[in-house]
């Protein structure tokens, strides 16, 4: 059985990584643009779709393949790929289902048409499995049961799945409040990680444009060895043939290895000039049950510098990491461009190096605080925030 996890564009590696983790060997996992594949034994599949929906990070949903892949390059061909595959299997009696979809360097790109095509081939292998002959009529219940489908085709080649994951991945479970523009929590865990943040390294993590807290909250429940999804159920559990006992056992897993017990340091501070932000991330990390390791404040971010957060944290390094607001979103390009330069001034030398004692990660549309402040990154990553494309800009260089 195949396992597909979705992520946003930038963070196949990332979500590897996630597997990994769980002790899924490299062999059985393949990355390529936006999806990661793993490779699971038919006898133990149930559960693992629900271990990789409570552990993977920097995933937006887990789907699992219905039969093998087919090549189509004409709606014929899709529709008879769609029809031999063993959907009897798959969709309980009684359950309704929605067929959802996208095409990519592909022949066939109509995705209303094949939408509804695969559906009309869906009915047909139901009905022909149940006895009801081709033209017979399938009954749909959404209070029975709903499984959502999708098709994926790339290079001219259908994948057909069903979703396992219902709501996305980011939706943890501890946000209902949120700042203005919140960034999605598998993007803040996936800036941690590529920002190349260790947990309880001689390094306090600050961020100065808080808001709602994700950042924070995330590589916080990293250190904790927390299961981003332990607060939160999953579309799996209404699939008869997977059900919610796996999900009581993959949790039961979770809880047991998480570490909640005190530390010696604050490792993780956050501040934002809005009051009301503070408190509602103040709410979020409680929510998450790692309130008391984040400590939030307000303060202008201009006030957050190098000395200050020595003298703050009682740690002389510092790993800068943030979402500024940008322009577009909450304001003109040129004010945003005024809070990149205050970034630039606060962490930065002049001519692009780290001020002593700090890195700084900070994400951006496209090249825009780069072309700002004048300095191009050490390393940059291309992500998407929604639709925006951005560029996680690192500096991590002291001038020699």
């Amino acid at each position: 059985m195949k396992l597909i996890i979705t992520t946003l564009f930038g963070l196949e590696t990332p979500v590897r990584e996630d597997l990994e983790a769980c002790g899924y060997s490299r062999e059985d996992i393949e990355v390529s643009d936006g999806v990661v594949t793993l490779e699971v034994r038919d006898s133990s599949w149930a559960l693992d779709v629900a271990r990789v929906n409570m552990w993977v990070r920097r995933g937006e949903r887990v789907f699992f393949q219905v039969g093998d892949e087919f090549k189509a390059e004409k709606f014929e061909e899709f529709f008879d790929g769609v029809n031999k595959l063993p959907w009897n299997d798959f969709i309980p009696k009684g359950y309704a289902f929605i067929v959802n979809g996208f095409s990519r360097k592909s022949a066939l790109y109509g995705i209303s048409a094949l939408q509804s095509l695969a559906k009309k081939a869906i009915v047909k292998n139901l009905c022909i499995a149940r006895g009801l002959g081709e033209s017979g009529i399938i009954g749909e219940d959404r209070n029975i049961g709903e499984v959502k489908i999708q098709f994926g085709i790339v290079n001219n080649m259908v994948r057909m799945m069903i979703d396992t994951s219902g709501n996305g991945l980011h939706k943890r479970g501890y946000r209902p409040l949120t700042h203005e523009a919140p960034i999605r929590e598998t993007l803040a865990s996936g800036m941690v990680t590529l920002a190349h943040y260790k947990p309880f390294g001689y390094e306090a993590m600050v961020d100065p444009f808080c808001g709602s807290g994700t950042i924070l909250i995330e590589a916080a429940l990293l250190a904790c060895g927390c299961a981003p999804g332990r607060n939160r159920h999953y579309a799996y559990e209404d699939l008869p043939y997977i059900g919610h006992d796996v999900w009581k056992e993959a949790r039961k897993e979770a809880l047991d290895l998480e570490d909640l017990s005190e530390m010696d340091d604050t490792f993780f501070w956050g501040s934002d000039i809005d009051r009301r932000a503070i408190e509602d991330a103040k709410l979020n990390a409680e929510r998450a049950g790692v309130g008391k390791f984040i400590n939030f404040s307000v303060a202008d971010a201009a006030t957050r510098t190098p000395s200050s957060l020595l003298s703050l944290t009682g740690f002389d390094r510092q790993l800068i990491i943030t979402n500024p607001p940008y322009g577009g979103r909450l304001m003109t390009p040129e004010e945003a461009d005024e809070i990149y330069r205050m970034i630039a001034k606060t962490y930065l030398t002049s001519d692009g190096f780290c001020k002593k004692g700090v890195r700084l990660s900070v994400i951006s549309p496209d090249d825009t605080f780069e072309a700002a402040i004048g300095n191009k990154a050490n390393k940059r990553v291309k992500l998407y925030n929604g639709n925006i494309k951005c560029q996680l800009n690192n500096y991590y260089k002291l001038k020699k």
